[in-house]
């Protein structure tokens, strides 16, 4: 937390975009979720609602008043709590509004892929980006060429993801979508969404060339030495994270090995990894087991 640039709590970001954190700072939730109103005129969308802090709706309603708008329609990214939270909220400032969610809840209704949302100064493209959660949409700003990429790319750090495979390829669909912003569902503006998007890519392809190295040589290519003694052993998720995830906080281990697990995952899907579930251990596909 103390390496995150400080954000206002409320932030016009451009004339069509308004920033409001959620008021819900956090190991995970960075300076806070990233709720957006969007739009010039008395009609406005709001793209998702924070986790139903007071603060949230007070800034909410202040910004409203001050805009003399309100919000039509509400376009919530995916279904986590600290996102869909304040929808009750909302609701009860501005009753009109309808709720737009992909794999809706009651009350709401459905977002398509490829769907369009307008009012005025803005035109928002909804399309599927599954892989931090099923429901997972983006958004495209086509006003600024920008792109709302929910919590799939954000703006400090990586992002956790529910499966690997479907998450990379939303990633290399959203990575030449636009060529201007990012606006993410946490953390700061990301200033081109293209490139932060292919460091995503590239991230997630170093960590699983790491994973390899650990199973295969028991330690990392980039350590000095000969090669492990442990080399070729079955190792836990959790391990692979202590020797990956060294300069991480030990309080992280434990959800980054949630990450690790996915790699293994993939990587077992492409005949490289095995796992014995009595042990919880995983070797390379190509080497005998010995457990």
């Amino acid at each position: 937390m103390a390496q995150l640039v400080s954000l206002p709590e409320v932030e016009r970001l451009s004339t069509s975009v308004i920033r409001i954190l959620g008021g819900n700072p956090g190991k995970f939730t960075l300076q806070g979720t990233n709720t957006y109103l969007i739009g010039r005129g008395s009609q406005r969308i709001l793209i998702d609602t924070g986790e139903g802090k007071p603060t949230w709706a007070t800034n909410l309603q202040s910004v409203l008043s001050e805009e003399k708008a309100t919000v039509q329609q509400a376009l919530l990214t995916h279904w986590h709590g600290d996102h869909v939270n304040g929808v009750q909220d909302l609701l009860k400032i501005c009753p009109q509004a309808q709720v737009f969610k992909h794999q809706p809840d009651d009350g709401q209704t459905d977002i398509q892929d490829g769907q369009v949302f307008r009012v005025e100064g803005a035109t928002l493209t909804a399309f599927h980006t599954p892989g931090h959660t099923v429901d997972h949409m983006a958004f495209v700003l086509q006003e600024e060429d920008a792109l709302f990429t929910g919590d799939n790319v954000l703006g400090h750090g990586t992002a956790v993801f529910e499966d690997l495979k479907v998450y990379l390829s939303s990633l290399h669909r959203m990575r030449d979508r636009v060529g201007g912003q990012g606006y993410p569902g946490h953390g700061p503006v990301i200033e081109k969404a293209t490139s932060r998007i292919s460091e995503y890519i590239q991230h997630r392809q170093k960590r699983e060339d790491e994973i390899l190295q650990v199973l295969r040589y028991g330690k990392l290519e980039t350590d000095d030495g000969e090669a492990s003694p442990e080399r070729g052993r079955g190792w836990t998720p959790l391990e692979l994270v202590k020797v990956i995830y060294r300069d991480v906080p030990e309080s992280l281990h434990l959800p980054a090995s949630h990450g690790v697990i996915q790699v293994l995952n993939k990587l077992e899907d492409d005949g490289r990894t095995v796992h014995d579930s009595v042990s919880g251990q995983w070797r390379l596909g190509n080497e005998k087991s010995a457990l």
